[in-house]
């Protein structure tokens, strides 16, 4: 006797519904990994263009910041060759000022940088670098005029020129007859970018 099986009612039906039902959930899936793709590639954008941004403003700015050492080292050639008698005076021409108020801050845009001077540089383009020298004293004059004039000075130093060939005992220090005057050297830039960057430095100097 030859038997056949027979499938329930409906089941060949059932087959092609659930695979209707599959193949529609692959569409929102697929969009899903779109969306996910879209926006990670979005964020890899955003990521390497703030990282080129951020370099290109590193550099910009050790760029300024070289350029205000340049006028920390111009003042500094000046100060350091300039005849010590004229420094008790303002000399406007080179960016000098004799004195300086205690309470006198870099904020302080007119009073800070009167007397300053202001050079170009050799860039491209250009950068206008401002410097200020202050002699760390109350007032214009000698260091040690009048009671009413106080400077900030250092200890004298030692003056090795003086003691060759002297006889002297090993601990006896010979120091030269005048303390070291204090100068305070101010430098700014102005970028071509808006950015700006102030330096500053202190020289001790014989009077």
């Amino acid at each position: 006797m030859t038997g056949y099986l027979h499938a329930p009612p409906g089941a060949c039906a059932a087959r092609p519904a659930a695979a209707r039902r599959q193949a529609g959930i692959a569409l929102p899936v697929m969009l899903i990994m779109l969306a996910v793709m879209l926006i990670s590639s979005i964020y890899l954008l955003k990521s390497s263009t703030s990282t080129t941004l951020t370099t290109s403003n590193l550099a910009y700015d050790s760029a300024l910041a070289k350029a205000a050492d340049l006028g920390v080292y111009k003042a500094y050639q000046w100060i350091s060759t300039a005849d010590k008698s004229t420094l008790v005076n303002d000399i406007p021409a080179s960016g000098y000022v004799s004195h300086m108020a205690p309470e006198l801050s870099v904020n302080d845009e007119q009073a800070f940088w009167t007397g300053s001077t202001t050079f170009t540089d050799n860039a491209t383009p250009p950068n206008q670098i401002q410097y200020v020298i202050h002699r760390l004293c109350t007032f214009s004059g000698l260091y040690n005029s009048p009671a009413t004039q106080s400077c900030m000075k250092s200890m004298p130093k030692i003056n090795v020129a003086s003691s060759i060939g002297n006889s002297q005992a090993m601990d006896a220090i010979d120091l030269d007859p005048e303390p070291q005057l204090h100068y305070l050297i101010t430098a700014r830039i102005y970028g071509p970018r808006g950015g700006n960057v102030m330096n500053q430095a202190v020289v001790l100097i014989n009077p």
